[in-house]
C-alpha cells in the first residue's frame, strides 16, 4: 500500500499550470500556484499506471464537504466578478483623470505666445531704431571728416595768403628804402643847387667889384651863352619829383589793391572757417547726444532682455517642473495600470481554473474520476492496493480560504515502479 498526498504550495512566476483532462488513456489533475497577493492551488500528487479503464473513486466520499467547497467556489467567483467591476471602475477613473489632466484642463499658453510676439516686435523696432541711429552717426562722422578736410584746405590757403602778404610787405619795405634813397638824393641835389646859387652870387659880386676898381673897361668877348643851371636843376628836380610821385602813386595803388584783395580773401576765409567751426561744434554736440541716446537704448534693451530672459526662464523652469511631475504621475499611473492588468489577468486565470475545477468537481460528483499513467514519475508492472488522500486548499489574495482532506479509496494496479 502506497500513500501519496498532494499539498498546497505557490509556484514561481514562470510556472505552467497542469491541464485538466487529457487523451483517451490518461486523465491528469493539477493546478499551478500564483505569485503575488492572490493564488489558488489544489493538487493531486500521485501518478499511477493503470490497466483497462483505470480506477474509480468509491461512492463513500463526503458529499457535504464537496458541496461546501462548491459554495465557497461560487462565492469566490462572485468576488472575482466584483473585483472585475471594481477594476473597470478604476480604469474609467484613470481615463477620466488622464483626459482631465492632459485634455480639457490643459494650460493655455497662447497669452504667453502673444506677449513673446509683442516683445519680439518691440525688439525688432528698437533694433531698426538702433540701426538708423548708427547710420546717422556714420553720416555725421563722414560729414565731420569732410569738414576736417575742408578746414585743412582752408588753413593751407590761409598760410599761402599769409606768405604772399609777408612777401608784399618785404617788397613794400624795399620800395620804402628806395623812396628814402631818392629823397636823400633829392635833398643832396637841393643842397648842391643852393651851393651853386651862392657860388654864382659870389662870382657876380667879385666881377662887379673888379669892374668898379679897374674903371670903365669894356671887354667884349665872343663866347657861347652859358646854360641856366637853376633851370636845369629845376627841370631835373621836376622830372625826379614827377617820376617819384608816379612811382609812389603806382605803388600805393598796387599795394592798396593787393591789400584790399587780401583783406577780402582773408575775410571770406575767416567767415568760412568760423562757419566750419560752428558746424563742427554743432555736429559734435549732435554726435554726443546720439551716442548718449544709443547708450541709453542699449542699456534699456539689455535690461529688458535680461528681465525677459529671467521671467521666461522662471516660467520654463516651472513648466519643466510641472512636466516632470506629470511624467512621474503618468509613469505611476502606467505602473498602476500594468499592476492592475497583471492582477486582472491573474484573476481571469484563477476564474478560468476555478470554472475548470467546478466542471471537474461536477464530473467527480457524478462518479467519473480516474487517474492513470504519468511516465515522468512512475512506470512498470506493479500490482498493489492503495488509498489516495487528497488535500484540497484554496488560497485567495494570500489568505487560506479552506483546506480539507478527502479520502478516496482507489484500487490501483502497479506492475513495476522505478
Amino acid at each position: 500500500v502506497y500513500k501519496y498526498s498532494c499539498l498546497s504550495a505557490g509556484l514561481g512566476p514562470g510556472s505552467r499550470p497542469l491541464l485538466l483532462g487529457g487523451g483517451s488513456s490518461t486523465d491528469r489533475i493539477g493546478f499551478a500556484g500564483f505569485d503575488g497577493n492572490s493564488g489558488f492551488l489544489v493538487g493531486l500528487g500521485s501518478f499511477f499506471e493503470g490497466s483497462g479503464a483505470g480506477s474509480n473513486f468509491s461512492a463513500g466520499h463526503d458529499k457535504a464537504t464537496m458541496q461546501n467547497l462548491n459554495d465557497r467556489l461560487a462565492a469566490y467567483l462572485e468576488k472575482v466578478r466584483s473585483l472585475e467591476i471594481t477594476n473597470g471602475q478604476l480604469e474609467q477613473k484613470i481615463r477620466d483623470w488622464h483626459s482631465s489632466s492632459f485634455g480639457g484642463q490643459a494650460k493655455d499658453y497662447s497669452p504667453y505666445f502673444k506677449t513673446i510676439s509683442e516683445l519680439q516686435d518691440k525688439i525688432f523696432a528698437v533694433s531698426m531704431d538702433n540701426s538708423r541711429i548708427l547710420m546717422q552717426i556714420d553720416n555725421t562722422k563722414l560729414a565731420t571728416n569732410d569738414f576736417h578736410v575742408k578746414y585743412e584746405h582752408e588753413m593751407a590757403m590761409r598760410k599761402s595768403v599769409e606768405a604772399d602778404i609777408a612777401g608784399l610787405r618785404k617788397l613794400l619795405d624795399e620800395m620804402t628804402l628806395v623812396r628814402a634813397d631818392l629823397e636823400m638824393q633829392i635833398e643832396g641835389l637841393k643842397e648842391e643847387l643852393i651851393y651853386l646859387k651862392n657860388n654864382h652870387k659870389e662870382v657876380g659880386g667879385k666881377e662887379q667889384l673888379n669892374h668898379s676898381v679897374s674903371g670903365s673897361v669894356n671887354v667884349e668877348v665872343d663866347a657861347a651863352p652859358q646854360e641856366d643851371l637853376a633851370k636845369v636843376l629845376e627841370d631835373m628836380r621836376a622830372q625826379y619829383e614827377t617820376f617819384a610821385g608816379k612811382n609812389h602813386r603806382d605803388m600805393e595803388n598796387w599795394y592798396k589793391n593787393k591789400s584790399d584783395d587780401l583783406n577780402k580773401q582773408v575775410t571770406m576765409e575767416t567767415e568760412a572757417l568760423q562757419t566750419s567751426k560752428t558746424e563742427i561744434g554743432s555736429l559734435k554736440k549732435t554726435l554726443h547726444t546720439l551716442e548718449i541716446e544709443l547708450q541709453s537704448l542699449l542699456t534699456a534693451l539689455d535690461k529688458t532682455l535680461a528681465e525677459t530672459n529671467g521671467q521666461y526662464g522662471a516660467q520654463l523652469i516651472q513648466l519643466q517642473d510641472i512636466i516632470n511631475k506629470l511624467e512621474g504621475e503618468l509613469v505611476q499611473v502606467r505602473q498602476d495600470m500594468e499592476r492592475q492588468g497583471n492582477e486582472y489577468k491573474m484573476l481571469l486565470n484563477v476564474k478560468t481554473r476555478l470554472e475548470m475545477e467546478i466542471a471537474e468537481y461536477r464530473r467527480l460528483l457524478e462518479g467519473d474520476f480516474s487517474i492513470s499513467k504519468c511516465g515522468s514519475f512512475i512506470s512498470g508492472n506493479i500490482t498493489s492496493h492503495s488509498v489516495l488522500k487528497v488535500i484540497i486548499s484554496s488560497i485567495c489574495l494570500g489568505i487560506l480560504i479552506t483546506e480539507c482532506l478527502c479520502p478516496f479509496p482507489i484500487e490501483i494496479r502497479i506492475d513495476d515502479m522505478q
